[in-house]
């Protein structure tokens, strides 16, 4: 057996010259080569090489017909499956083998696809060939967006946001929820009010959909009205304006929170002295003297409604003079926490008087001496929360400290440019509450910026941008310490557009 396999002759394919020119190739069902076979043949004849298309400029979608408009951006996998459906009954001529987009440019209101199809032709022999289908764009507004342009203030269901506190902290963590998921997509239009924000829809659908995704991101309550704008008796039509009222509970992240009775009984004997930690569509409750924890849903909030004791707004920095640990740490939904005893006295007292309080906190596993503490102080505010009267023989400490402090190297870089950005909404501003106003809401964003920048946990749920006008100074490691939190560079999302990829495609080939 081993001695005939040696003798093996291999298999070979004969060759054939082509009937046409004479050029010898891998025979066929029609004995010719590709170039012959191409010019008696052409499998793309009676297909569709120029459509055109109906786009609305307004909303970036085409037309579907009969009544459907199809949102797609230039290039997309969605526009790709458009444009080859209005090629209409393709698959029953050939055999579409690959599909793909030809540059042109964003204004010249064409979009070419280039094509390759198959076809069996002369004799079973299968030809492959490719063309490339023209598309012209028609601009039509479609009914939504011209509605909108002959009206801006034709609404149809309103949705106002409010929430009772004297800072907007809530909204501008909600606002890039908002923008990630895209939730405010189909409103018409954003108008910022004060306690909050208005959204307009142009259909009652949209406004229901855009309440579900707020409660789904923050504890809330809410009521809907409508109005009756028209009748027609004769037909049995009404159209109404519809207003979703939605209030978000007034509970806020590092609030310190003075539990009811019935609220601490229900939830365990909690506190009743407790800091929020996170508000989510629960809020999460901690005892910073016992790291006992617990979560509040909406429902038992609203049941039993309550307000902060204090709120970030009021919060007094101290100097840690000695730590002394208590307890081990303790992971609390990811985040660790450790009792310690401190020493702190006040940074205004500092030098100035004796004033040394003695208090037990949670932030054992990042507090050390010499470090700064943002909290809160008892020992010198006049609290007539009724809550708290409640508790008879309640001993409050003199301080409870919340967060640790990286104030005056926050200073330091106050006012200057960072390598991220945040994208914000589209919403209609009142001017007319005048400069201090701005300057309030100015240093409460800068506030929400240096939040991001402090907890990660914080952004986790949102996007950040690398900022492309951001140029770092020689000096920025000797102006701040190594110690300064900030925001990673895997963390952050490019805005790339055709010009970054071309120059990029450039410095390659240079």
């Amino acid at each position: 057996m081993a001695e005939s396999s040696m003798f093996r002759v291999p298999q070979t394919i004969g060759h054939i010259l082509c009937c046409k020119c004479g050029v010898p190739i891998v025979p066929n069902g029609a004995n010719m080569c590709v170039t012959c076979l191409r010019s008696e043949v052409d499998i793309t004849e009676g297909l569709k090489k120029h459509v055109i298309i109906m786009h609305c400029p307004e909303c970036d979608s085409y037309f579907e017909p009969p009544r459907t408009w199809i949102k797609a951006q230039l290039e997309s996998k969605e526009l790709l499956k458009f444009c080859i459906g209005k090629l209409g009954d393709l698959n029953k001529k050939v055999r579409l083998v690959d599909a793909s987009f030809v540059w042109t440019e964003p204004h010249s209101k064409r979009i070419k696809v280039k094509l390759t199809v198959q076809k069996e032709v002369l004799n079973g022999a299968i030809l492959e060939q490719s063309y490339v289908v023209e598309y012209v764009q028609q601009d039509h507004m479609c009914e939504s967006c011209t509605r909108i342009q002959a009206n801006p203030d034709q609404w149809v269901a309103a949705v106002q946001l409010r929430q009772h506190v004297p800072h907007r902290r809530t909204f501008f963590y909600l606002e890039q929820l908002i923008l990630k998921h895209g939730a405010a997509s189909q409103a018409i239009k954003i108008k910022q009010v004060d306690e909050g924000i208005d959204f307009f829809f142009a259909n009652r659908s949209h406004a229901m959909r855009f309440v579900e995704f707020v409660g789904k991101v923050t504890p809330l309550r809410n009521r809907h009205d409508k109005q009756l704008v028209s009748h027609d008796p004769k037909s049995n039509n009404y159209n109404y304006k519809y207003t979703f009222s939605v209030e978000i509970c007034p509970i806020c992240r590092e609030d310190l929170i003075c539990l009811p009775p019935k609220v601490a009984t229900s939830l365990g004997n909690l506190g009743p002295i407790v800091i929020c930690t996170k508000v989510t569509d629960r809020i999460a409750l901690l005892d910073p003297f016992t790291l006992r924890h617990c979560f509040l849903s909406a429902d038992q909030y609203w049941r039993v409604p309550f307000k902060s004791l204090f709120t970030s707004r009021q919060f007094v920095e101290y100097i840690v003079l000695d730590v002394e640990p208590v307890s081990n740490e303790v992971d609390f939904g990811g985040t660790k926490y450790k009792l310690a005893d401190v020493q702190v006295a006040r940074k205004s007292d500092f030098g100035r008087n004796d004033n040394i309080f003695y208090v037990r906190t949670h932030l054992g596993h990042l507090l050390n001496a010499g470090d700064y503490a943002l909290g809160y102080d008892i020992y010198g505010a006049n609290s007539n929360d009724m809550e708290l009267d409640k508790y008879r023989g309640l001993t409050l400490p003199d301080a409870i400290l919340v967060k640790k402090s990286y104030g005056e190297k926050h200073e330091k870089k106050r006012g200057k440019a960072r390598p991220w950005k945040l994208k914000s909404l589209e919403m209609e501003v009142d001017e007319s509450k005048g400069r201090s106003d701005n300057d309030k809401m100015a240093s409460e964003y800068e506030g929400f910026l240096r939040d991001l920048e402090e907890n990660p946990e914080l952004r986790f749920n949102i996007s950040l941008y690398r900022n492309r006008e951001y140029q770092p100074s020689e000096n920025a490691s000797m102006t701040t310490g190594d110690d300064l939190p900030s925001v990673p560079l895997e963390e952050l999302l490019a805005d790339l557009d055709i010009s970054d990829d071309e120059d990029e495609e450039n410095n390659m080939r240079d």
